[in-house]
């Protein structure tokens, strides 16, 4: 890049064509907002038949378009700001260069020389003369420099050193601008969709690519904005987002949605909105990844003699040599889209109504999403952010993103009697599943090192719905642990602060605690549910309940724990959230703060231990 094209350059106007890309990236984002949770969420609570369904699907199709090209005019206008700013600096320094020149006398040339005047001592009676140095770049190796600095110093006109310092200098700007320029335009040219009508999962894979290309050319862009607190408090977090203009914000989320996403404090619309990045991101890869790997044999089984002449049911060579190469990849990528696929059925059912006299389901929010080993998944029903009740479960053991459905379905199911029982006050229910789960019954649960390891985690979700929260009044907050779910909301209330004013356990093998009242809500708002045929409390008793050894292991379900025993009419473990039922319409009222018509079970003696 030469001298004049450099000065010509305006690096306003590709931030003006940033700021139409950002609109057009807005504009994507309300109409995409308004198909699913209008448009389409009117549709399922009001029509039924092929037609709607038809209807739906290709509203479906049309949100999707309208969050592809969200996210592509979102990294377009990154991109364009991330190229003027590099060009700005690059300009900046040339015409500070330049205007030094001009005031040490000096006359730079087209081409970059710089011409340097007459100046110094006299030698021989005359003054030295001036010259003209070619255009240069500082030099990075030690020796050539080395000789730099030795020619300016025995030169015998001062000028000399000058010029040459200008000339590296303008020379430095330019090759700055030409690498700029080098650098970003293959990226800008990527920012491109197919020329059809379809996006595909290959267009959604292009998206990381187009992003991890953008967030490597504009590290100097982002650095160069305010950075998100190392190891932040949720209010830490929140500030940091609120002090960012709205160019700042545009190039977080489009250049680094999997870190906005995981940042507690954060407004929940942001945290849906860089999730759901991530989600369509990973879906895609998945797919394709999953669409690459040969299929499993179907001659999976074989029968061989044994010794003793039985006939033995053993895995064929072929199935064996399919396993040991893809097995346990193929797992992870079918249980882990099993898992979007719920999470995507969620998303679908807004609008949703299960008769004519309740209301339809309030969009979903993706409060935190991974595909990663176990996975994680956090989905509200409504925005946490405007509702008076919140309501935050903890599903428990074999929990992860495969299964994930069954534990937003309870969550819905809670979400529809609370606000039946809210007095009209918005209510929001979230599944949190954001630690690793036991996985394994026999093997895993007996230990409470998984609800150690990610009570911080969940303290921390905690604070952050509460520095989120844009409401006069301080949200009511309930927290729900099943099963193993509760020994984590316990570790929580051990370790630090639960942020929550009522807590319900169901299910219950103990919560590492030995009291109510060491659950850190106030008295008498501890309730606890045990259905008959539930065999995991009597489970509990001999493993992680309590710490004071007096007969069997403390569990929420003893009368002497202290908690409000409330009445169930469900049977076994998992039917707590049985729709219709009292088990359900108790926590429901808890969550709504009608806590004073739940109804409790008579007291019933502590079964006693006999050493």
């Amino acid at each position: 890049m030469d001298i004049a094209t450099l000065k010509a350059l305006k690096p306003s106007e590709f931030e003006e064509a940033a700021d139409g890309y950002r609109a057009t990236s807005e504009m994507a984002s309300t109409a995409k907002d308004k198909v699913e949770n209008q448009i389409a969420a009117g549709i399922r609570n009001q029509l039924k038949g092929a037609a709607a369904t038809a209807a739906l699907d290709e509203l479906k199709e049309l949100a999707q378009n309208f969050h592809y090209v969200q996210t592509e005019c979102a990294l377009a206008s990154t991109a364009l700001n991330g190229f003027a700013y590099d060009m700005a600096a690059a300009k900046r320094k040339l015409e500070a260069a330049l205007e030094d020149a001009k005031a040490a006398g000096c006359t730079v040339g087209a081409d970059g020389s710089v011409t340097f005047p007459a100046g110094g001592k006299e030698v021989d009676g005359k003054v030295p003369e001036g010259g003209t140095v070619s255009p240069s770049t500082s030099s990075t190796d030690p020796t050539a420099a080395a000789v730099e600095r030795q020619a300016k110093n025995i030169h015998p006109n001062p000028n000399y050193g000058k010029a040459v310092e200008f000339a590296n200098r303008i020379g430095d700007a330019l090759k700055e601008a030409t690498d700029a320029d080098a650098k970003w335009a293959p990226k800008l040219r990527a920012l491109k969709a197919d020329d059809d009508l379809k996006v595909t999962d290959r267009d959604w894979s292009d998206v990381k690519s187009d992003q991890d290309g953008v967030s490597d050319a504009g590290k100097k862009y982002l650095d160069s904005m305010p950075q998100p607190p190392k190891d932040g408090s949720p209010k830490d977090n929140a500030a940091w987002w609120k002090g960012l203009d709205d160019e700042e914000r545009a190039a977080w989320l489009s250049l680094r949605p999997d870190s906005v996403g995981k940042l507690d404090g954060l407004p929940s619309e942001v945290r849906d909105e860089a999730n759901r990045i991530v989600f369509d991101e990973t879906r895609a890869r998945y797919q394709m990844e999953l669409a690459s790997i040969p299929k499993p044999p179907a001659n999976e089984w074989t029968y061989i003699a044994t010794p003793g002449g039985w006939a033995s049911k053993v895995h064929t060579d072929e199935w064996m040599a399919w396993h040991n190469k893809y097995g346990d990849r193929y797992e992870h990528l079918n249980k882990s889209l099993d898992g979007m696929k719920s999470i995507q059925a969620r998303f679908d059912a807004t609008g949703l109504a299960t008769d004519k006299d309740h209301k339809g389901l309030p969009p979903a929010y993706l409060l935190g999403f991974s595909a990663e080993g176990n996975g994680r998944a956090i989905i509200a029903n409504g925005n946490p952010d405007t509702a008076r009740h919140q309501a935050v479960y903890v599903p428990g053991t074999t929990s992860n993103l495969s299964n994930i459905g069954g534990n937003v379905d309870r969550m819905t199911a809670t979400w529809r009697v609370a606000t039946d029982e809210a007095d009209g006050q918005p209510v929001s229910t979230i599944t949190w599943l954001g630690y690793d789960a036991p996985q394994d019954i026999v093997k895993d649960s007996p230990f409470r090192h998984y609800a150690d390891d990610g009570a911080p985690a969940f303290n921390r979700f905690l604070d952050g719905l509460e520095a989120s929260h844009t409401g006069d009044t301080p949200p009511h907050r309930t927290v729900i642990g099943h099963s193993y779910g509760s020994t984590l909301v316990g570790a929580a209330a051990d370790h630090g602060t639960l942020n929550a004013d009522d807590v319900v356990t169901a299910g219950s093998p103990g919560v590492t605690v030995p009291k109510a009242e060491q659950l850190d809500v106030p008295k008498g708002h501890v309730w606890n549910e045990e259905a008959d045929g539930d065999v995991v409390p009597d489970i509990g008793r001999f493993g992680h309940g309590g710490t004071d050894w007096d007969g069997p292991w403390t569990v929420p379900s003893d009368e002497r724990f202290g908690a409000k025993q409330m009445t169930t009419d469900t049977e076994g473990h998992s039917g707590y959230w049985d729709e219709g039922s009292d088990s359900l319409l108790n926590q429901a009222l808890v969550v709504a703060g009608h806590g004073e018509d739940v109804k409790l079970k008579e007291p019933t003696p502590t079964w006693k231990y006999t050493r």
